[in-house]
């Protein structure tokens, strides 16, 4: 441990980062993965969904934001709940979160080589998801200022292509199309749907991850989550409903690469436009997938660095200021994924963990308001204590759906937590106070922003 606090992580971050860094993130899942959605609900059904899970983050961000700010830890969830409810909590909500990121990583994999794929069919789809692996893993390990600027060029890009997307499609535009068989599953659908719905905005919350890499953290990340789930909730929505009504969305609802066939659809597979904005879907995919993996990372470095995991994993690279370790951790476990899994079950795994997560910050939320009401928070959360409160409940709703329509799955995921918090005991590590030593961190983070 004391090797690791030799180095510290750079301060360089400003609000158009964190903004490209909360856009960047989640945009991915405005190209794939919430198309799976209308398999399960329908136009109508997944469009409910779609509403309860935009209310959920709403309401979700702006309750987190006052956790981020008040304790601008790289730990994210896993500090939160450890000062709030101990190292239980903090384990699973360590775990959760892993799960989250971890796993967010290869489902956007598998979506970049199935754009290459439409794009020339002779590239296979999982060698081309392991480069992109390896080649944005050696990104994130050279330096943060770098990839964060790298997040923002790419962002804007993906954020226009959406943008022009949606000027494209909307002339072709029918409801009739929309409407059809807009419930086929009923009420059922829309509880089935809602991972799917969570895939528009999963991973924003990976802003607080790089909390410790940030200029003015109590300014400036208030601005990059409000900014970013703004821009966020008007894409969706666009996208989902304009792409609904263009053609039978049956056509589109088993697709990794839904846009750039909606596209082909209006245009033509053989129109120059058509390979063009394919190409440029790219960058959507490459903005979140860069996103994950520098998250991830951050949160493999804090829990190695209070114990939780290997101690080397905490180890930063003395050159570029990054932890290398965490990152080719988070790399092997993307691979393992790539190998065994589908887009749907780790899209699945992904969204099952940061719901766990974000129930657990709510909570956190509520206990540190009681614990420790001298706290200072430089953002509080508005409408308290509703809007934390309907998080939770919301999150909850949505736990309970997956798992009752991925029992499976769920049993995967629930088997992980009980083995990690069986060793975890065994090991005596809830005995062990790392408190202190987040205190200490966060002092010294606020120290270096004076």
């Amino acid at each position: 441990m004391t090797d690791n606090r030799k180095e510290h992580l750079k301060k360089v971050l400003k609000p158009v980062h964190l903004w490209a860094i909360a856009v960047g993130l989640v945009i991915s899942g405005e190209y794939f993965g919430w198309n799976l959605g209308w398999g399960v609900a329908g136009t109508i059904g997944f469009l409910i969904a779609t509403l309860v899970v935009t209310i959920m983050y709403v309401t979700f961000i702006f309750s987190y934001t006052e956790l981020t700010t008040a304790i601008p830890h790289a730990g994210g969830a896993f500090a939160y709940a450890y000062r709030a409810m101990g190292p239980i909590a903090g384990l699973i909500a360590g775990y959760a979160t892993l799960i989250d990121f971890l796993f967010a990583t290869p489902a956007i994999a598998f979506a970049l080589g199935s754009y290459l794929h439409f794009l020339y069919p002779p590239v296979s789809v999982l060698q081309s998801a392991i480069v992109f692996n390896l080649l944005f893993m050696a990104i994130n390990v050279w330096g943060v200022k770098e990839s964060a600027t790298f997040s923002v060029f790419i962002t804007l890009l993906a954020v226009a292509e959406l943008l022009l997307f949606m000027g494209i499609i909307s002339p072709h535009f029918k409801m009739g199309n929309y409407l059809s068989h807009p419930m086929p599953f009923g009420v059922s659908g829309i509880f089935a749907a809602l991972p799917f719905a969570v895939w528009f905005y999963l991973a924003i919350e990976g802003v607080a991850m790089v909390a410790e890499e940030v200029q003015e953290p109590k300014r400036n990340i208030p601005k990059g989550y409000l900014y970013g789930i703004g821009t966020l909730m008007f894409l969706a929505l666009g996208v989902m409903i304009l792409t609904g009504g263009i053609t039978d969305w049956r056509k589109l609802s088993n697709l990794d690469y839904p846009l750039p066939e909606a596209i082909s659809i209006v245009l033509g597979k053989s129109n120059g436009l058509t390979k063009i904005f394919a190409s440029i879907g790219l960058f959507g995919l490459i903005a979140s997938f860069h996103g994950t993996i520098l998250a991830s990372s951050r949160q493999v470095y804090a829990m190695a660095r209070s114990t939780y995991l290997p101690s080397f994993l905490a180890s930063v690279n003395h050159r570029f200021k990054t932890p290398h370790w965490a990152i080719l951790a988070g790399g092997l476990i993307s691979f393992i994924a790539l190998y065994t899994g589908t887009t749907a079950q780790i899209i699945i795994l992904s969204v099952m963990g940061a719901v766990l997560m974000y129930m657990l910050s709510m909570i956190s939320l509520f206990v540190l308001r009681k614990k420790e009401p001298d706290l200072e928070r430089p953002f509080a959360s508005p409408f308290y204590p509703y809007f934390p409160a309907i998080a939770l409940v919301l999150s909850g709703l949505c736990l309970v759906a997956i798992i009752y329509y991925n029992w499976l799955l769920s049993l995967i995921f629930l088997g992980g937590l009980g083995v990690a918090v069986l060793i975890f005991m065994l090991m005596g590590k809830h005995r062990v106070k790392i408190m202190d030593d987040v205190l200490l961190e966060k002092a010294a983070v606020l120290a270096e922003t004076e």
